[in-house]
């Protein structure tokens, strides 16, 4: 899938839903932020150097501490990029605008996207199961961002549900709380857990698996230790 966006930088994506990869175009002397170990190739005339983001708090939301940095000299360079988590990719060309995405999102920006973590309170980050921080990528320019299984992108136009455990990003302006599905037995026997609810206007990206139950479905077939 060959893009090319006249307002940031040209990128391809290949793989596309299942291991998404992505191959970006760093004009000469740009400089890409890539979140840590997620560089699979890179011309030879690219310079890296690594940058601590978020301090101690992106230490507690259980992301890497560092972004590298990635520029390119004496002319464009090609990165390629290969997230952590097996699914889909996407992006995002931010006018002045704030995306939120949870604590593993985030794959890349150019230099006019500020990334930083947002802690979002006890109450949101241990009720819903999830991080207590997320990620708040604001400014202008390009942005890529990963999830577990396939991405879909959601209008939200009034109020919108969405289980905890299938949210990728969402848009400033959305406000969110964390509820149950249903009564006490729904959150126990239904499988369901909890949700979060949003109203307003804005996107919600969403992705279609979710890592909990898949550990669930996997454990039974992990090898038994043998009793002495």
């Amino acid at each position: 899938m060959e893009t090319t966006d006249k307002k940031g930088f040209d990128y391809r994506f290949d793989c596309k839903p299942d291991y998404g990869f992505i191959t970006v175009q760093i004009p000469s002397g740009k400089k890409l932020k890539v979140e840590a170990a997620a560089m699979a190739t890179m011309d030879t005339n690219i310079e890296m150097k690594t940058k601590l983001k978020g301090g101690f708090s992106r230490f507690l939301s259980g992301e890497s501490l560092f972004i590298n940095e990635y520029t390119a000299k004496n002319g464009s360079g090609q990165i390629q990029i290969a997230p952590a988590c097996p699914g889909d990719v996407d992006h995002v060309y931010l006018e002045n605008q704030t995306i939120y995405l949870q604590n593993t999102a985030f794959v890349a920006a150019t230099e006019g996207v500020n990334v930083e973590s947002k802690w979002q309170g006890f109450s949101k980050g241990f009720f819903s199961g999830e991080s207590f921080f997320l990620i708040r990528c604001s400014g202008e320019g390009d942005l890529w961002f990963n999830s577990y299984g396939g991405i879909l992108e959601i209008d939200v136009e009034d109020g919108y549900v969405v289980d905890t455990g299938h949210i990728v990003a969402f848009t400033e302006g959305l406000e969110y709380s964390i509820s149950r599905v249903g009564g006490y037995k729904s959150l126990f026997f239904s499988g369901e857990g909890l949700v979060c609810r949003f109203t307003g206007k804005g996107k919600v990206w969403i992705q279609t698996r979710k890592i909990q139950p898949f550990i669930g479905w996997v454990n039974p077939f992990r090898p038994k230790k043998s009793k002495d």
